[in-house]
C-alpha cells in the first residue's frame, strides 16, 4: 500500500512539475519584450530565455529525469532558435527583430562535445576494469598498506574510493566499495558508531575524489569547457593544469573528513580484518586493459608535451578496447548514457546564451562591473552548494556555469582579486562536490544510506561539517593560487 502512495504522490509531484514548467514556458515566451527590462531583445534571445526557465525548472521539480530536460532543451533550440527552426517561427520576421539564429549543426554537436567523448572514455575504461576483476585487484592492493587498525582502515577506504573516483564514476565507485565493505559491517559492534564511520567513507571519498581529475565528475568536465572555450574565456587549462592544483586540495579535504569522521563516529573496536572477495583474471584482456589504463592516464597528465588534447586522448581507450574485443556490444549497453545526455544538454543552453547574444546583452545591461567580487564568488558557491543538496549536482552546474560565465566576462578585471573567472567557474563545480548532507544529494549518498548503517542525522551532521569546511579551504586556495 505505502508503495502505490508513493507512486502516486510521485506521479502527482511530476504532473504539477510539468504543467508548472509548461506554463512558466509560454508566459516567457508571450511576454512582451519590454517588460524584460533589456532593451533591444531579440526574438531569439527571448525563446532562449524562455528555454533556460523552463529547464531550471524541470531540473528543479525533476518532474522528468535529468537527462530527458536536456535532450528537449537540444530539440526546442533546434526549432525554435536554430537555422532548421520550424519555418512560422522565423518566417516573416525581420532579421533585426529576430535575432542571430544558430547553426543547428552546432547545437546537435553539443552531444559529441570533446567533453562529452572525455567521459565516454572514462566509462569505457571503467567498464573493462570492472569486466576483467582489475578493480578487486587493485582494491587489494591498495587497501594493504593500512594494516587492521580500525582508524587507519577507514582512512585506507576514503583514499582508496577518491582515488577510483578520480577516474572512473563516482556512482559505480561507491556500489564496487560498499560491495567490498558490506561484509565487515556486518561484523561490527551493532552499539558502536565505527560502522556508521565506514559508511560514510564511501560516499565522502567519492564525492570528494571526483574533484581531483576534470573526468571525475561532470561539474568538473563543464566548469573546463566555458573556461577553455575558444570562443569565450580560452585560458588553455589542461587535464594535467588541472590535476596539479586540484590533487593536493582533494587530498587535504580526504584527511580532513577523515579526522571528522573519526570524532563524530569513534570506533569501539580497535581492529578490523579485511576479506576483499572476488575473482581477478590473470588474462589477455586483463593486460590489455591494465596497459590502456596507463597509457591513457600518461597521455592525459602529458597533454601539454605530446600535444595530444585530454579529450582527444579519451578516444584511446574506446578505440583500443572494442577493437580488442576487450569491450563488447553488449557491454557498451552499460555506458552511463544518461550523464552525457545532461552534460550535453548544459552545453546546448550555454551555446544558446552565446550565440543568440543573450549572454552579452546581460553583461552590457547588468551592472556586474560595480559588485564586490568577493560577495560574487562567495554567494555563487553557496548557491550552488545548496542546489546541488537537492538536485543532481550536474544539472546545478549545467545552470549556473553559463551565467556565472558572463558574469565573469562583465567584471572583467576586477575579479583578479579573488581568482579571476578560473576562481568563479572552479569554485562552483567544487562546491557541487561537497554537496552531500542527504541522500537525495548524490548517488553515492543514496548507495550508502541503503545500506542501512546510517541516519539521515548522521548524514546531514558529517557532510555540512565537510563541505562548509572543505569549501572554505578551496575557495581560499582558488583565490591565493588563480
Amino acid at each position: 500500500m505505502s508503495n502505490a502512495k508513493e507512486f502516486l504522490a510521485n506521479k502527482v509531484k511530476s504532473i504539477i512539475g510539468v504543467a508548472l514548467s509548461a506554463v512558466a514556458f509560454c508566459l516567457f515566451i508571450f511576454l512582451p519584450p519590454e517588460s524584460y527590462g533589456l532593451p533591444g531583445l531579440t526574438i531569439v534571445e527571448q525563446r532562449m530565455v524562455a528555454i533556460f526557465i523552463t529547464a531550471a525548472l524541470l531540473w528543479l521539480t525533476e518532474a522528468i529525469p535529468t537527462w530527458c530536460t536536456s535532450l528537449l532543451v537540444i530539440l526546442v533550440m533546434v526549432l525554435s532558435v536554430s537555422t532548421s527552426s520550424f519555418s512560422p517561427l522565423i518566417s516573416d520576421i525581420s532579421t533585426e527583430t529576430l535575432g542571430p539564429l544558430i547553426k543547428f549543426e552546432e547545437i546537435l554537436a553539443t552531444i559529441a562535445d570533446p567533453i562529452v567523448i572525455l567521459f565516454l572514455g572514462g566509462f569505457v575504461l571503467a567498464i573493462g576494469v570492472t569486466k576483467t576483476g582489475l578493480d578487486v585487484f587493485m582494491a587489494k592492493v591498495l587497501l594493504k598498506p593500512f594494516g587492521k587498525r580500525s582508524e587507519f582502515v577507514l582512512l585506507g577506504f576514503i583514499l582508496v574510493t577518491a582515488i577510483f573516483s578520480a577516474f572512473i564514476s563516482n556512482t559505480a565507485t561507491a556500489a564496487m566499495m560498499l560491495a567490498f565493505l558490506g561484509p565487515v559491517l556486518s561484523v561490527l559492534p551493532p552499539d558502536g558508531k565505527g560502522r556508521i564511520a565506514l559508511a560514510m567513507a564511501i560516499p565522502i571519498g567519492a564525492n570528494i575524489g571526483g574533484i581531483a581529475t576534470p573526468m571525475g565528475t561532470p561539474p568538473n568536465g563543464i566548469a573546463l569547457k566555458y573556461i577553455n572555450d575558444p570562443n569565450g574565456l580560452n585560458m588553455d587549462i589542461s587535464f594535467a593544469d588541472w590535476a596539479w592544483i586540484m590533487t593536493p586540495m582533494t587530498l587535504v579535504f580526504l584527511l580532513l573528513s577523515w579526522f571528522i569522521l573519526m570524532k563524530l563516529f569513534p570506533f569501539k573496536q580497535k581492529t578490523i580484518v579485511l576479506n576483499i572477495s572476488g575473482e581477478f583474471k590473470r588474462t589477455r584482456e586483463t593486460y590489455i586493459v591494465a596497459a590502456t589504463f596507463i597509457i591513457t592516464v600518461l597521455v592525459w597528465f602529458t597533454g601539454k608535451y605530446n600535444g595530444i588534447n585530454a579529450n582527444a586522448a579519451a578516444m584511446l581507450p574506446v578505440a583500443i578496447l572494442c577493437v580488442t574485443g576487450v569491450i563488447t556490444k553488449d557491454d557498451l549497453k552499460q555506458i552511463n548514457w544518461s550523464v552525457l545526455f545532461m552534460v550535453a544538454g548544459g552545453f546546448a543552453l550555454g551555446l544558446g546564451f552565446q550565440k543568440t547574444g543573450l549572454a552579452s546583452h546581460l553583461v552590457s545591461t547588468v551592472p556586474f562591473g560595480s559588485w564586490s567580487p568577493i560577495v560574487v564568488l562567495i554567494s555563487s558557491g553557496l548557491i550552488c552548494w545548496v542546489l546541488s543538496n537537492f538536485i543532481s549536482n550536474s544539472a546545478t552546474a549545467a545552470l549556473l556555469v553559463p551565467i556565472l560565465c558572463s558574469v565573469g566576462l562583465g567584471m572583467g578585471d576586477s575579479l583578479d582579486a579573488v581568482g579571476g573567472v578560473r576562481a568563479l567557474l572552479i569554485g562552483v563545480a567544487l562546491s557541487a562536490s561537497l554537496a552531500m548532507t542527504m541522500p537525495i544529494s548524490t548517488p553515492p549518498n543514496a548507495i550508502a544510506h541503503s545500506t542501512g548503517y546510517i541516519e539521515q542525522k548522521d548524514m546531514l551532521k558529517s557532510g555540512l561539517i565537510i563541505g562548509l569546511l572543505c569549501g572554505l579551504i578551496g575557495y581560499l586556495t582558488l583565490i591565493y593560487i588563480m
